[in-house]
């Protein structure tokens, strides 16, 4: 199988430039663990993909070496951040993709382009070799072209890594609950061996409870959510039980994740300073560090990340912390409480992945609200750090448009079944 592999996971002796002119000539000395995980299986690694810059941006407009465009429509975003990888599957440039999902960075490119993404529950894979944008959202997540494909994927790179500290199993479902698990006789052994998700995706809904979240199908533009409700309908007739749920904190989920995605960004770009990464600023500036610095960062980075650190750096100033920060963490509690909540009356949950059609490029570059308002319905499930998979669900004036399911905590297997489904 071919794989395409996301310019923020490290590629060892292959640049990985994270989109953006900091890292344009950055090559690591190591792959990611997901990477090594891959070529052991024996997958053939045919490129690395383009990305909105540092993962900072929803349509992959924002990469330094230029856009991606939808294969599905050229005049359309791919979505993003992750845009090259669902962009490279769509158009058949690899069989599989992998992608980083921090607020539905792998859940939106995956809708619009018309293919199939998981962003697994937080420490279900391995970050390590992850270029870091906001580590305790983000999550490495698998494009196919159908279910199978890419949950076979997700069989090749989950399971513990002694070199990420949160990656961990849930011991309820047979697997591991901690890094560096070992067999019976004290070897290592690579939880893939214990997944069997591709096999989930056997299309068996018979006596599943769905649960529609009310707050995130109102918002859905009228074409998208017609195509959400015939696949509704489907699922009935394949016999799953559809029931209403609430989850009322959402209303603040999309403030509360930029405030610490941003916050979390502007502690991880500070490496990034002409000394370490980056361009050497200290000629240009005489030899004055604090030019130095800002030279660089004036250089290398583009307006949307500087947006992104510059807010980040103000939420964590003094004064600041407890108004915006501490205030964000509280909601994101919140949020997690509410799907709690919701899965004593459901298995999984249904939504559509995203509330609109594919934006035509350039519509959102100069209203960045308007793009972080897109992320309504994946951010929440990031914040809830669950499982989640958006599924082709149908096309409205020849566009494609994405199903969302979303499990409990390690509840993978479910939202594949579920999602496996709609393909079917």
């Amino acid at each position: 199988m071919t794989v395409a592999v996301k310019d923020n996971i490290s590629t060892e002796e292959i640049r990985t430039t994270c989109g953006s002119a900091m890292l344009a000539d950055y090559v690591p000395p190591y792959h990611a663990t997901v990477v090594e995980r891959l070529l052991e299986a024996g997958a053939t690694i045919v490129g690395k993909t383009n990305m909105d810059e540092f993962g900072m941006g929803g349509t992959t407009e924002t990469s330094a070496f230029g856009p991606t465009r939808n294969p599905a429509d050229p005049e359309r975003v791919p979505g993003g951040s992750s845009g090259g990888s669902a962009a490279a599957v769509a158009a058949g440039e690899a069989d599989l993709a992998l992608g980083s999902d921090t607020g539905g960075s792998v859940r939106n490119p995956a809708a619009f382009c018309g293919v199939v993404g998981i962003k697994p529950t937080y420490g279900l894979v391995s970050r390590y070799g992850l270029v870091a944008y906001a580590n305790s959202l983000e999550q490495i997540g698998p494009f196919g072209r159908s279910v199978e494909d890419a949950a076979a994927l997700l069989d090749v790179i989950a399971g513990p890594d002694e070199r990420d500290a949160t990656t961990r199993y849930d011991a309820a479902d047979g697997v591991w609950d901690a890094a560096g698990a070992t067999d019976e006789d004290g070897e290592d052994a690579h939880p893939a061996e214990a997944t069997e998700y591709a096999a989930a995706a056997d299309g068996d809904v018979e006596g599943t409870t769905i649960g529609v979240p009310t707050e995130l199908v109102d918002g859905a533009d009228d074409a998208v959510r017609a195509v959400f409700d015939d696949a509704l309908a489907a699922l009935s007739a394949r016999g799953a039980e559809t029931v209403e749920v609430s989850l009322p904190s959402v209303e603040h989920a999309v403030q509360a994740y930029y405030v610490i995605a941003m916050s979390e960004a502007s502690s991880n770009l500070a490496r990034f300073d002409g000394v370490r990464y980056g361009p050497d600023g200290d000629a240009a500036a005489g030899g004055d560090w604090n030019e130095s610095f800002a030279a660089v960062r004036e250089e290398g980075f583009g307006e949307e990340v500087k947006r992104r650190v510059l807010l980040g750096t103000y939420a964590l100033s003094a004064g600041y912390h407890d108004k915006y920060y501490e205030k964000a963490q509280d909601a994101r509690a919140w949020v997690k409480r509410d799907f709690e909540e919701a899965f004593t009356a459901a298995d999984v949950l249904a939504t559509p992945t995203m509330p609109v059609l594919p934006p035509k490029r350039g519509e959102s570059l100069d209203d960045p609200l308007s793009l972080y308002l897109m992320d309504a319905n994946t951010v929440p499930v990031n914040l809830a750090n669950l499982p989640a998979i958006s599924v082709p669900a149908g096309e409205s004036d020849g566009l494609p448009v994405g199903m969302q399911f979303v499990g409990p905590a390690f509840g993978e297997a479910s939202v594949i079944r579920a999602a496996s489904a709609v393909e079917g």
